[in-house]
């Protein structure tokens, strides 16, 4: 897909990298290439080099000599405007209406093609196609997978499988690195699970809004970069720390304590319960919010004991399952 091709690919270590809520290439400018990320980006000038750009919405009424990377809710290549080399773009829309002189890699849920559109080389596309009559694409056009080969076919088994193993294997190192708070997070889970899932939502809401409003600073960038990938890992995180939980409660009922055996009853219920079509994606809904609220509700309580000055909070041994 497209947008997988755009996070492996990087911009020239020359090239001119700007971020702001609207970045703009004047019309008498010219860059050494230009790596962007903004809530607008635009070149009415010329770029010589490639262009990599991120943004709510990019658009190209100038020159760009390389070739183009975008990922935007709507990206555009205007009338007049000219694209040397190659165009990968992913968006809501993706317009064509200038040149593109090699191949053109979409994925949008529209991709609009105007009667003055110029493709030299192959159109590849996802999405619903639309294409003016006058329109010329010389290399021909492909649908299916943005221009980056079929995918193989993968059976559902081979997924199921494959989560329930990494889920075990984040599992065991939460168990075998951090027991006693990965118990506290199992505490927070079982004893008020309807909490845990409020603060989930408010979490998944607002993390999301903060990162973006962090993203349009000066320093927003690397900033919104780290907190993404800690955003993601939290996410990963709880889910397992739910799987864990629902372990430990059932084993909690039958009057057994194993830190270790109640991670597998856990992972496994919740694997096989996912085969249900609609019992398992709730099942998987509510394990997740409740253990990532859970987790975050521990994360919270860890550090208020810190600042409390309770540096030995992390050592307090839980009533947890014993190893």
């Amino acid at each position: 897909m497209a947008v997988l091709a755009l996070a492996v690919v990087p911009g020239s270590a020359a090239a001119d990298t700007r971020a702001g809520d609207t970045v703009v290439v004047a019309e008498n400018e010219t860059v050494d290439g230009l790596t962007a990320f903004g809530g607008a980006v635009v070149v009415h000038g010329t770029v010589d080099g490639d262009v990599t750009a991120l943004g709510g919405t990019v658009v190209v009424y100038g020159t760009v000599t390389g070739d183009v990377t975008a990922l935007g809710g709507t990206v555009e290549i205007d009338d007049g405007a000219v694209v040397r080399g190659d165009l990968t773009a992913a968006g809501g829309t993706v317009t064509i209406a200038g040149r593109v002189g090699g191949d053109v890699n979409a994925a949008a849920d529209t991709v609009t093609l105007t009667d003055t559109a110029v493709v030299a080389g192959t159109l590849s596309y996802d999405g619903d196609l639309v294409s003016a009559p006058g329109a010329t694409v010389e290399g021909g056009v492909v649908q299916g997978t943005g221009g980056f080969g079929p995918l193989p076919a993968i059976p559902d088994w081979v997924g199921a499988v494959s989560g329930v193993l990494s889920t075990l294997v984040v599992g065991a190192l939460l168990v075998a690195v951090l027991p006693r708070f990965t118990d506290r997070v199992a505490d927070a889970a079982v004893d008020a699970p309807g909490r845990a899932a409020l603060v989930a939502v408010g979490f998944l809401v607002g993390v999301p809004l903060l990162l973006i409003l962090v993203a349009f600073t000066l320093i927003g960038i690397p900033v919104t970069i780290l907190g993404v990938v800690a955003y993601a890992v939290l996410l990963t995180v709880g889910f397992v720390a739910g799987n864990y939980a629902l372990g430990r409660y059932i084993l909690s009922i039958r009057e057994m304590e194993n830190r270790w055996l109640a991670l597998l009853v856990g992972v496994l219920l919740v694997g096989v319960l996912d085969l249900a079509p609609l019992v398992g994606a709730l099942v998987q809904l509510a394990v997740f919010l409740v253990g990532v609220g859970a987790l975050v509700r521990a994360l919270v309580g860890a550090y208020r004991a810190r600042r409390g000055g309770d540096g030995d909070a992390d050592a307090t041994p839980s009533n947890g399952p014993a190893a």
